[in-house]
């Protein structure tokens, strides 16, 4: 297990084999047995670069993070101090930035001897790097994970001020039609996904794959705020811009896509005191902001259809 570790964090025999002070002949043979024993490969070794199995993707992080675990409570023993290690969590970049930065501000100020090492990436799902606990993006699913909805995600078409009063009066479709669509892309699903997605749901008819693609909901955003172009906008995790004017959702016309965001962590961690601390101020921190979303979101289209512009089969 130590050798796949060393090796498949790597991609490379040589480095594993380093890295562990042995021979790589003796690295290659540890491997070759422990393929041997769950009779999968782990390694694709036919191409110029060693790469891992899907078998041996799913190992990786579950090998690496039980022995990273193993030897910070050894450490913390040693240490006869089990709060040193700081908690380790990943955030979407996009929730990130707009939801959870000000919840890891009052968490620690509450909280000062508890340590968080906050980390981002743009993934679907649990990222590959050792984590305590990660918020996620994905549509529901099970696994071994504890998991916490925090939640499930709305969405509705949003763009700068100075946009929705140029097309103001046209229909939804017309609207979207004149627009470009600002896309929010995630890896393996195609460039159009989410807004083929609402087409689909409110019965509208939309060049889904045109416009301009972002990697983050941010950016497109930010875009759609600064330029030109139509978003489909979280409008929860938007709700300060929507409530300030600085982008407005121009039609009564919010869906559920199917995707949210869930809180994730394995069961083992529930008894780390600190961990199970932080897990239940975020969820509070979560239910409070959608309990409490400003009025100014529902307010934000009916501004835009105070002269009867939209018609109804577009609300």
């Amino acid at each position: 297990m130590r050798a796949f570790d060393a090796v498949g964090l790597r991609l490379s025999f040589t480095a594993g084999a380093e890295a562990l002070n042995v021979s790589q002949s003796a690295v290659s043979r540890h491997i070759i047995s422990l393929e041997e024993l769950i009779g999968r490969k782990l390694f694709d070794r036919s191409g110029a670069r060693l790469a891992l199995t899907p078998e041996g993707e799913a190992l990786l992080p579950v090998v690496s993070a039980s022995f990273d675990r193993i030897e910070a409570r050894m450490n913390s023993i040693c240490r006869a101090d089990s709060s040193s290690r700081p908690i380790r969590i990943h955030v979407p970049p996009s929730l990130l930035q707009h939801v959870v930065l000000p919840m890891i501000r009052d968490f620690h100020a509450e909280h000062a001897d508890i340590k968080i090492d906050v980390s981002s990436s743009h993934v679907t799902g649990l990222p590959s790097n050792i984590i305590d606990m990660a918020i996620v993006f994905d549509r529901p699913n099970v696994d071994d994970r504890v998991t916490d909805l925090l939640w499930m995600v709305r969405v509705a078409p949003a763009c700068s001020p100075q946009t929705a009063a140029r097309h103001k009066g046209q229909s939804l479709e017309t609207f979207l039609a004149d627009n470009n669509l600002l896309h929010v892309t995630l890896d393996g699903e195609p460039r159009g996904l989410f807004w083929s997605l609402y087409g689909r749901q409110t019965g509208i008819t939309i060049d889904a794959d045109r416009g301009i693609a972002f990697d983050t909901l941010s950016l497109a955003a930010t875009y759609a705020m600064s330029a030109d172009g139509v978003v489909l906008a979280d409008i929860d995790m938007f709700a300060d811009e929507l409530a300030d004017g600085r982008l407005v959702m121009p039609y009564d016309a919010i869906i559920e896509d199917g995707f949210g965001y869930y809180l994730k962590l394995r069961p083992e961690d529930l008894s780390d005191p600190a961990i199970s601390l932080f897990r239940s101020w975020l969820i509070n921190r979560f239910v409070e902001r959608t309990t409490h979303r400003p009025r100014a979101i529902a307010n934000s289209a009916a501004q835009w259809l105070d002269d009867g512009d939209a018609p109804a089969d577009n609300a």
